[in-house]
């Protein structure tokens, strides 16, 4: 039974899908525990991404304007769909929305019926710091202890956990261009035993460590991290560099690695490698996690993972999120297709006039035309 018939197999097909609001998401991870919830969601990247020949996939959908992106990420395989809805709009906590929000359906392919309705905002953060430990476990060298955090914002303590719990990090090094971002981290991570290191820049908060994680948000061609702050045998998490026009890595950077990417044509227009030119070579993480390509060919190598998100990480925290809401009882049943007697008559559900008779008081029968 694949992962995914082992979802569906406890799905209702009714048109009544799961339905898992922000609150009953967060009551999910509370209850499960955060560091179980990236280790979970990272156990179904890894058997999906194992049987990656398994699925439709496409690049992502995105619509851009000055101040953001709203992207669709569809992907499939022959049990099961699900596609997210997702924005990027850095500007957006000067007027107290976040950069990021998020929602997606899982659906049965058979029938086409949704089989759970989600957000995805807080789940993003989960499955982005689930694929950036499950890459380094795979990339990174052994006994990798320190790591450099640049850019503490939303994600951040997020990636700090992951990596603590999934790859044995206990020490931070961190750099912001905004102070009260670091601040916000150090106090969220106050009670986690990692070892937390403010530096005053760039530069010194790489110097000494194993992997450096860049998730910076500005939607531009920045340069934050140059070939001479690199180090033999360093590994980069490279995860702000996600769309067409903003990338994070020195070009020098990339000439001096071995680069692993998601889905090579998403990451050729959006990832720090759209800077490169298109014979490029890369490898991508489904090859290293499946023994047909290799990863890190040495201790002294540099290995960059170009991360940009993709759609089958969504699927695998879907389908994480689905089977754990089942489990525990949690969620709502959501009215989101019309209930009809005759599937073949839509129009006889106006006249019924029986789905909320106490909201909807019109007598059955009766259809106001126009």
């Amino acid at each position: 039974m694949t992962s995914s018939q082992n979802t569906l197999s406890k799905a209702s097909f009714s048109t009544m899908p799961l339905y898992l609001s922000a609150p009953d998401a967060v009551a999910l991870v509370r209850r499960k525990g955060l560091k179980n919830c990236i280790a979970g969601i990272a156990a179904n990247i890894q058997a999906d991404f194992f049987r990656w020949t398994d699925f439709d996939k496409s690049a992502r959908v995105a619509n851009h304007s000055k101040d953001g992106v709203i992207e669709l990420m569809p992907i499939s395989d022959d049990m099961a769909y699900s596609f997210k809805y997702v924005n990027g709009h850095p500007k957006n906590t000067a007027i107290g929305l976040p950069t990021v929000m998020a929602f997606g359906v899982l659906a049965d392919v058979a029938t086409g019926a949704p089989t759970l309705v989600s957000e995805l905002t807080l789940t993003t953060a989960l499955r982005t710091a689930a694929t950036s430990a499950l890459a380094a476990k795979t990339l990174a060298r052994p006994g990798s202890r320190v790591m450099a955090l640049i850019g503490n914002g939303a994600q951040s303590e997020f990636q700090a956990i992951a990596f603590q719990h999934l790859m044995g990090i206990d020490t931070l090094r961190l750099f912001d261009i905004d102070p009260q971002a670091t601040a916000k981290l150090l106090a969220n991570l106050s009670g986690s035993r990692l070892r937390l290191k403010v530096c005053t820049s760039i530069a010194e908060a790489v110097k000494g460590a194993d992997i450096v994680t860049t998730i910076t948000a500005d939607k531009a061609c920045a340069t934050i991290l140059t070939a001479d702050m690199l180090a033999p045998g360093m590994h980069i998490n490279a995860v702000g560099g996600d769309c067409p026009g903003k990338t994070e890595l020195a070009a020098e950077v990339l000439h001096a690695a071995k680069v692993f990417v998601e889905f090579t044509p998403q990451t050729r227009i959006e990832g720090d490698i759209q800077q490169m030119p298109a014979e490029f070579v890369v490898t991508e993480l489904w090859e290293v996690l499946n023994g047909t390509r290799s990863g890190r060919e040495s201790d002294a190598q540099i290995t960059v993972f170009d991360s940009v998100g993709f759609a089958l990480e969504d699927f695998s925290a879907l389908r994480f999120m689905h089977d754990a809401a089942l489990a525990l009882g949690m969620g709502e049943r959501l009215a989101l297709i019309p209930q009809m007697v005759d599937p073949k008559n839509l129009f006889g559900t106006l006249l019924e006039g029986i789905s909320h008779p106490a909201t909807h008081p019109m007598a059955p029968g009766t259809v106001v035309i126009a």
